[in-house]
């Protein structure tokens, strides 16, 4: 368990250390979607970015979901604490570890969701998401990248003008669920460690 905990907190505490730096992505996006329109409407002969609320949207998705395993890591994450926060440490520890299965149900229930619209975005409309992808990760090793491609349908776009690919941007989302369900078990270990007395 412990080895658990140190390897999960060791790679969710890079990836958010990396995504941190994400709000600057964004802010970016957002800027340039700005400065376009602003151009266009005093007559710089500037168009307005079509993609750029799109791409600020699928950005703050991924500064999310992967940054949130960083966050529950932290402490970070929003509790309430009208009686938690005068409860001793073992207390907290006892509440936590019992509390975190509601999480793992509800992260568990998420991935097998992300799953299905991962592989829905990838022209998979039977709805059975693991042999859908077992499949194009057979035809991958078999054939590369054009055995993977034969086994993905109509690739799923958004409404929008700029109908930008959704598969990316799904497969990104369960990513981050399962690093989000692999934080929530380390959490579950530490509090174990914290009840027995021990340091994790």
């Amino acid at each position: 368990m412990r080895h658990y905990v140190r390897a999960i907190d060791a790679m969710n505490y890079r990836f958010g250390r990396v995504m941190m730096y994400g709000i600057f992505a964004m802010m970016g996006i957002l800027f340039w979607s700005t400065l376009t329109k602003v151009g266009s409407d005093i007559g710089l002969g500037i168009n307005p970015s079509l993609w750029t609320l799109e791409t600020a949207q699928f950005a703050m998705v991924a500064y999310y979901m992967i940054g949130g395993p960083y966050a529950i890591q932290m402490g970070s994450n929003v509790r309430m604490d009208l009686f938690y926060g005068n409860w001793s440490d073992r207390r907290k520890a006892w509440f936590d570890a019992f509390t975190v299965f509601f999480l793992i149900f509800y992260l568990v229930v998420l991935l097998w969701g992300g799953l299905s619209s991962a592989s829905y975005s990838l022209g998979d409309f039977r709805g059975e998401p693991l042999s859908f992808f077992g499949s194009i990760i057979g035809g991958f090793i078999t054939d590369g990248v054009e055995g993977a491609s034969e086994k993905m349908g109509v690739l799923e776009r958004s409404n929008s003008v700029w109908r930008a690919y959704l598969w990316p941007i799904k497969l990104l989302m369960v990513f981050g669920i399962f690093l989000m369900l692999l934080q929530a078990i380390s959490e579950l270990f530490k509090d174990i460690f914290h009840i027995r007395g021990l340091e994790p």
